[in-house]
């Protein structure tokens, strides 16, 4: 058995006579090649969307870049309304005569139904509150994930949130938390109310300041496999205050998936100045109208997911 797992990987790869020259993380950064593809979906301005490749990784990535502020367009968190608590990113698309959607953010499933995790808040209504700590390793984490919100005129915050009651408070940064250590909580709140029409909560965050800034071990993610390289869902804004919504698939052979770090990366190769990791896996989940342009898992079955982020757009 030692000497099958030895070699199993070079015997795979002279049996197949490919993927032994692709680049895996740490060998490198990603050369996505991107292709417009706003007018191939009849996108109206302040919409563009992007499909971006890169061979050698080899990985395939979408990216929707969002002008809120223009007339004709609306940012909107949804939150499912089906009887066992999901559906799939088409559904909420149609359902809600949006333009465009992605996946959000984590959910649990409890008896019958489907549950949320962290802070969710769709048209107003606040669904469900921030997380406010977390077992790992048998001790206990007071918490702050990351999130990203949308007041009534669609501008964006994003940052780490928690709750009180059925209110929510954004924080700049989150509890210093470090493995195998929970951060003290503060005797008082540092938190800032914002009356947000909607928001989600996911995480790790990515990016700050236009850095890369993961804070896997503060957002206690170190005991999980997120940190891996996975298929991948982010969001975040750019310097214009632009929302970017981007999907990497992976697990497939033409897409390996991507690490928290290089989808960071890939946010900023669009000026991304904050972003945040949402769900991914098999949840990663890119829909345009109609049409589902990412391939979910390897396949075109979507899985039913607990929230997402929609985009409507007048016609163009």
């Amino acid at each position: 058995m030692r000497l099958f797992r030895l070699f199993a990987p070079v015997c795979l790869c002279l049996l197949l006579l490919a993927g032994c020259g692709r680049r895996t993380k740490g060998e490198g950064p990603l050369r996505v090649s991107w292709t417009d593809i706003s007018a191939e979906h009849h996108m109206p301005p302040g919409i563009e969307l992007f499909s971006g490749e890169d061979e050698q990784a080899p990985l395939r990535v979408w990216l929707a870049r969002v002008d809120a502020s223009l007339p004709g367009i609306d940012v909107e968190v949804i939150s499912s309304t089906d009887t066992d608590g999901r559906e799939s990113v088409s559904d909420m698309v149609a359902s809600n005569g949006a333009c465009l959607g992605i996946n959000g953010g984590y959910f649990l499933q409890t008896d019958d139904s489907f549950q949320h995790i962290g802070l969710l808040i769709a048209d107003g209504r606040f669904i469900h509150g921030a997380t406010p700590g977390i077992f790992a390793d048998e001790l206990r984490y007071d918490i702050r994930r990351s999130a990203i919100g949308f007041d009534r005129d669609n501008r964006i915050t994003l940052g780490w949130v928690s709750s009180r009651s059925d209110s929510s408070f954004w924080h700049d940064q989150p509890l210093a938390n470090a493995e195998g250590t929970p951060a003290v909580l503060p005797d008082s709140a540092s938190g800032r109310y914002i009356d947000m029409q909607d928001a989600i909560a996911a995480g790790p965050a990515l990016l700050k300041d236009g850095q890369v800034d993961i804070p896997v071990a503060e957002e206690v993610f170190f005991h999980t496999t997120i940190p891996d390289i996975h298929p991948r869902t982010a969001a975040g804004r750019d310097a214009e205050g632009r929302l970017l919504l981007m999907v990497v698939d992976g697990r497939q052979g033409d897409s390996r998936g991507a690490s928290l770090e290089e989808l960071a990366a890939l946010l900023q190769e669009f000026d991304a100045v904050e972003a945040l990791n949402l769900d991914g896996g098999g949840s990663s989940t890119f829909v345009v109208r109609d049409a589902l342009l990412n391939m979910p898992a390897g396949g075109t079955y979507q899985r039913e997911v607990v929230s997402g982020i929609v985009v409507h757009c007048s016609a163009p």
